[in-house]
């Protein structure tokens, strides 16, 4: 394998398969499970608080505070129950379904013979809640006339909920109406999420209360309930189809819309006490709710009452709710679905595996914004698809993983980036700017080592007559004048983007355009150069004022040259000593710019190339002399070379009148009008910003250089095929 492949399992494949992997792995586990269903309740109890109200075709009958206040201490009188069953049955109600249990006989038997009374009126429409239990309750013979089991059962009927008895209803309602479970056991966690639809009382399958209840509703006797255990059980009445989605063992997932009173609930004795006066006590009452076909699903709501228990919405729901809920469910067919694992997998996988290609390149404010915004995004789709359509989606392991790896690849940045500018700083530090040096940080790419082409521009300084210097200066008073020196040139260097290369004696060299590219580098160094003679000057009148210098110092003056093209940067020199330099023809062109300027009398010269990339980023802020075409030693052709006289701005109108009169001196000497030029560049030397005497240190200027020039030249004319070239004896 080879290094290629090996670097991207390592980059790329290894950690976004151990983040993603591990993630899988604790979804297994019980705690993240537990994490997992308290996210979901969480968004339950959301949907929960926009929900719309139940079906219309369910009413929750709910013996609430107010109902006991009115009827008195619970358990009431079995009187009042029937009471209730026959008031509401001029409703004509579909079903009356009791979540109640009447397994014990009234003390005197009384009640019991009036609760059937009540049940008889609603011609069999009425199912009595049941209970399985492990303990012989030593009941009466049951009555199979009720307790019709399920004969139509498709898979392993012994993974459904088992127990030897049952606590069923009184025989006296038996007789009158449908028996079926109760049963809602709490799951591992406690809250009852999957609720048995079925329960096995020996080898006899029963349906639940809800289950009995829509088989009511829709009047579809037990042996036309089909049961495919792992799938569904179907209800196939002439107009009443369902799918009812469950487990191996008969469990439905219980889709929980609402938890406390909705719309359609109503009070036990909110409805029992206006139907009784309406139609048994003939007190006209308009507002009677209706019942019409309709299910009335009869629980405890107060809290003072036992049957309450742990559900999504908390500990003390009733737990009458949760039926309601499952009947809710089937009549809308608005079930809950768990979606596919294997798409949020796919998904996480190339999400993550984009992020470690393309972020590290990226800011770190980039990354982050990644790694928080695809998890969020998730868990927003994810919330909407529970609460609009009931589907669950993994909620955590996709976040675990993603934001796993997303961390990782986080920290193995900052690592990196750390390392990157330890590395960088350690490295440039010493000679490149502040400001370069975090722009290389920021641009997150390594300057290439070991030497490469770049198109940039060299820049050489040099302090004229050096050496006198030295000779009239103690070596500490020397060091101090040429650390102000040379700290302001470093300076302007780095403020303009430029990398010192190196310090030699008084000489400053310096890259403009590497190690990071400058689009404008020529430019820069420029006005790097202008800037620099214009602090000089400020230093000369200062080294003056203070009155403890000698006449060299507050004299001095530098001679820079600049040249722009291709050369070869980077760390060159021995294993163990190098150093980040410049290299190549164009670097020693440059050289010679800065030595040959002291032939024409200038103290900033460049190449022609440096003017024109100038120009070409917006060098009207300088202004240029032309001086000719020299050969310079080690070239055979002629290169055309200028002054830069100045930052436009500081440039006066006698200085630009002496150019023009020096461009026109310069075109008659090419044309060897030798008078002609002569006479230019005597007119042009009176203006000149540099007169020997006038300006401190200066020797010399253009105009001057040309009139000696011409001045051989009359002597010694040039040969028929010279060009205007001057071949420069010095280095």
């Amino acid at each position: 394998m080879n290094k290629r492949v090996t670097g991207s399992l390592s980059e790329y494949l290894l950690p976004t398969a151990l983040c993603i992997g591990l993630a899988l792995a604790l979804s297994a586990t019980s705690w993240l499970h537990r994490l997992e269903t308290i996210t979901l309740d969480n968004l339950t109890q959301l949907r929960a608080r926009f929900q719309e109200p139940t079906d219309p075709r369910l009413i929750v009958v709910g013996i609430d505070d107010d109902s006991i206040r009115r009827f008195g201490r619970w358990p009431w009188d079995r009187t009042v129950h029937g009471q209730f069953m026959y008031s509401v049955s001029f409703g004509k109600p579909s079903v009356v379904a009791w979540d109640i249990l009447f397994v014990d006989p009234s003390p005197d038997g009384k009640t019991d013979v009036s609760l059937q009374a009540g049940a008889e009126t609603l011609n069999g429409r009425v199912v009595f809640g049941a209970y399985s239990t492990d303990d012989d309750p030593e009941q009466p013979p049951v009555i199979p006339k009720s307790n019709q089991p399920l004969v139509s059962i498709e898979g392993d009927a012994s993974r459904i909920p088992t127990s030897p008895f049952a606590l069923r209803p009184v025989p006296l309602l038996q007789e009158v109406g449908l028996t079926a479970f109760c049963n809602a056991p709490p799951g591992p966690d406690g809250v009852r999420r999957h609720v048995p639809l079925l329960q096995r009382i020996g080898d006899q399958v029963f349906p639940s209360l809800s289950l009995q209840t829509l088989m009511q509703h829709a009047n579809i006797p037990p042996e036309k309930v089909r049961i495919v255990l792992g799938d569904a059980i179907y209800l196939d009445g002439e107009s009443f189809r369902r799918r009812i989605p469950i487990d191996e063992g008969g469990h439905y997932f219980v889709n929980y819309r609402f938890g406390n009173k909705r719309a359609n609930d109503i009070g036990f004795a909110a409805l029992t006490i206006p139907y009784t006066e309406h139609y048994l006590l003939e007190t006209p009452r308009p507002e009677l709710p209706s019942v019409e076909n309709k299910i009335l699903l009869v629980g405890q709501f107060s809290t003072a009452l036992s049957d309450n228990g742990l559900t999504p919405f908390g500990s003390e729901t009733p737990l009458v709710l949760v039926h309601a809920n499952i009947i809710d469910n089937v009549l809308r067919e608005d079930f809950a679905r768990r979606g596919p694992w294997w798409p949020v997998l796919l998904g996480v996988l190339v999400l993550g595996s984009v992020g470690l290609v393309f972020f590290p390149k990226r800011a770190l404010f980039h990354q982050a914004l990644f790694a928080l915004g695809v998890p969020a995004v998730y868990l927003g789709l994810a919330s909407v698809l529970w609460i609009r359509w009931s589907l669950w989606m993994p909620l955590l392991w996709p976040v675990l993983g993603f934001g796993g790896l997303q961390l990782f690849m986080i920290v193995r940045q900052l690592v990196r980036e750390q390392r990157a500018k330890m590395h960088i700083k350690g490295m440039f530090g010493t000679y490149l700017s502040p400001e370069l040096v975090n722009r290389m940080i920021e641009s997150g790419e390594s300057p290439q080592l070991g030497g490469h082409e770049e198109i940039i521009t060299a820049f050489f300084s040099d302090v004229q007559a050096f050496s006198t210097f030295s000779e009239v200066l103690p070596p500490d008073r020397l060091v101090e004048l040429m650390n102000e020196y040379l700290t302001i040139c470093t300076d302007i260097v780095h403020e303009e983007g430029g990398t010192l290369d190196k310090y030699v004696g008084d000489a400053v060299v310096a890259i403009f355009g590497a190690p990071l590219p400058l689009p404008d580098h020529a430019l820069r160094a420029c006005i790097a150069s202008q800037r620099i003679q214009l602090k000089l000057a400020e230093l000369r009148e200062k080294w003056a004022r203070d009155g403890i210098w000698p006449k060299v110092v507050y004299e001095m003056q530098t001679r820079i040259g600049i040249n722009s093209g291709p050369a070869i940067v980077g760390n060159m020199g021995s294993r163990t000593r190098f150093n980040y330099t410049m290299m190549g023809d164009n670097v020693n062109l440059g050289a010679r710019m800065e030595s040959g300027a002291k032939t024409w009398g200038v103290y900033s010269m460049c190449t022609e190339a440096t003017r024109e990339a100038c120009e070409r980023a917006g060098g009207d802020r300088l202004v240029f002399r032309p001086l000719g075409r020299i050969i310079v030693k080690g070239r055979s052709s002629a290169v055309p070379i200028f002054e830069i006289l100045g930052l436009k701005e500081n440039v006066t109108e006698k200085t630009r009148e002496c150019l023009r009169l020096f461009e026109q001196g310069l075109a008659r000497h090419y044309a060897r009008d030798w008078e002609g030029a002569l006479a230019f560049f005597t007119q042009s030397r009176e203006l000149e910003p540099n007169q020997p005497g006038v300006t401190p240190g200066v020797l010399g200027n253009p105009s001057l250089a040309y009139i000696e020039i011409i001045g051989r030249y009359q002597v010694a004319p040039p040969p028929a095929n010279w060009e205007g070239e001057y071949v420069m004896s010095v280095k």
